[in-house]
């Protein structure tokens, strides 16, 4: 690589995040941040970092999609028997990380996955769009394949097998939802002296503190 990305900076220049005017609760704080992000942000703003935890007590991250959020916690969904399914079977705490670029706001929420129940799943599978319903079932998420055809094959042969029926909701794929014990809530500044403020759980409810950035 001859690019020197040690010169890749960004000017923070939003304005500041002030203890006085965060909501006490935060699942109230992330509501009024994410309805920004989804007015301002051009791309994905449910785009979230799900960080798991591999037997070896490995970390490993990727992207998925916030579908919901209950008084309980946030909502996604996956294939039960992919790497981060089978990572939350056997170690449920996970962190999820949302940015948001053009606010330059960055959200951690930390917690523990529990699985939603099978009647919410159904719900929302059946709100998917038909090719969506189709790749649920095609793909083995996580498992090697030879090709790219083995996808195509197996997607020709699920879409003659359910033509002009419903799809059912495949046993292997669902919703998850993590259930919050920690938010982190920063907001970029200038010369890296960033806003941070921290929510944690106690007996008595949330408590906020700030952070050094």
């Amino acid at each position: 690589m001859n690019q020197d990305i040690s010169s890749l900076r960004r000017v923070f220049d939003q304005q500041a995040l002030h203890e006085s005017e965060l909501a006490k609760n935060p699942f109230d704080q992330f509501h009024n941040w994410f309805e920004e992000a989804v007015a301002n942000e051009p791309f994905d703003p449910n785009a979230m970092t799900l960080s798991t935890i591999s037997p070896e007590n490995r970390p490993a991250s990727r992207i998925v999609l916030l579908k919901g959020i209950d008084s309980r916690g946030f909502i996604f969904y996956t294939n039960y028997q992919s790497e981060k399914g089978m990572q939350l079977a056997g170690n449920p705490h996970a962190s999820v990380v949302f940015w948001w670029g053009e606010k330059q706001r960055q959200v951690r929420i930390d917690g523990v996955v529990e699985r939603i129940s099978p009647q919410q799943s159904d719900d929302y599978y059946v709100s998917r769009p038909r090719d969506s319903q189709l790749g649920a079932w095609v793909s083995k998420q996580s498992t090697a394949i030879p090709n790219r055809e083995w996808l195509s094959n197996r997607c020709d042969e699920l879409t003659a097998q359910y033509e002009g029926k419903d799809i059912p909701r495949p046993p292997h794929w669902g919703g998850y939802r993590i259930v919050p014990d920690l938010f982190e809530f920063w907001q970029g500044q200038p010369s890296r002296l960033h806003d941070r403020f921290r929510y944690t759980i106690e007996a008595n409810g949330w408590n906020i503190q700030r952070l050094c950035p």
